[in-house]
């Protein structure tokens, strides 16, 4: 039975505080990749320049603005499940027997037991992650400060 102990403490040992760490510092790394991709990509749009009739214009000046992106919820979800079975089994089985031909009569006894005791432990674990973004525009004064730096007034 030393399998018992051994997979309960694993499963009191489960790092629950670690993963939720780990969580919140990856959206943390994936909220700011994304803020910098949005930027970069605000800059190029600044930067690149479109031909109508005979002015030039860049494509914020004509109204495209990047998209951000945030994260609005995460989830870890972690399922862990434990059984544990014993079973004792225990027989006997006792016979006699007699016999003999006129003379000695001879006695026989026999005795069958058995006993037999059964384990069964079963440990199963499940754990999903799920995080939902949602697109927002850029914020105001990002926007404000790109078109005022780059802008060409529209005839």
């Amino acid at each position: 039975m030393s399998s018992v102990p051994k997979v309960t403490r694993a499963l009191l040992n489960a790092p629950l505080p670690s993963i939720i760490e780990r969580l919140g510092i990856s959206i943390a790394q994936a909220q700011n990749a994304l803020d910098q991709n949005s930027i970069a990509l605000a800059q190029e749009m600044a930067s690149t320049e479109v031909e109508i009739g005979d002015n030039s214009y860049n494509l914020l000046t004509l109204g495209f603005q990047p998209s951000f992106y945030a994260f609005t919820e995460a989830t870890v979800e972690a399922k862990l499940s434990f059984s544990m079975m014993e079973s004792t089994e225990f027989g006997i089985k006792a016979g006699a027997h007699a016999g003999g031909v006129a003379g000695p009569v001879m006695f026989g006894a026999s005795i069958e037991a058995s006993y037999a005791r059964k384990f069964s432990v079963s440990a199963n674990g499940m754990s999903s992650i799920a995080a939902r973004l949602v697109s927002l525009p850029a914020p105001d004064v990002f926007t404000q400060l790109l078109k005022q730096h780059y802008e060409k007034p529209v005839n």
